[in-house]
């Protein structure tokens, strides 16, 4: 969820970007505001192939590439089957300009460091042809 400042601008820059990857916007199905018919969008291992999206942090060598797996939402009902931007208008009042979700998290690995108030995280671990549902956290440690 963004702003809807700042989504006004992400979702201008990335239909640009989008176009240039020969995608023609289609008529959004709700709560999206952009959606591309899903037979004009190549599949890709790293999910449906369109504009990558770079959320920059603190320097330009410190950011999250989010790729169409975790930027695109597929809707298949009523006759539609489109891919959407997954990214929703929060509305002027945001407490916060940027709420990341669940499906942008999707297949990344994220470490909560408490102690030191940081978050590490990676890109897509989809990349590395494996996903997050194949890791096992647990351990063989007898307790008690």
């Amino acid at each position: 969820m963004l702003h809807s400042i700042i989504l006004k601008a992400f979702t201008k820059e990335f239909v640009n970007e989008s176009a240039a990857l020969n995608l023609t916007i289609t008529e959004p199905v709700k709560p999206f505001n952009v959606c591309y018919d899903a037979d004009d969008v190549r599949d890709t291992r790293l999910g449906p192939a369109v504009a990558t999206i770079d959320l920059i942090m603190q320097s330009d060598d410190v950011f999250w590439r989010i790729f169409g797996s975790n930027s695109m939402v597929r809707i298949v009902r009523e006759g539609n089957d489109v891919w959407c931007l997954g990214f929703l208008d929060g509305g002027a009042n945001m407490r916060t300009a940027v709420v990341i979700g669940g499906h942008q998290m999707e297949d990344n690995l994220l470490q909560f460091d408490l102690n030191n108030n940081r978050l590490e995280f990676s890109s897509s671990v989809l990349a590395h042809g494996t996903m997050c549902a194949n890791f096992n956290f647990t351990t063989n440690h007898v307790l008690g």
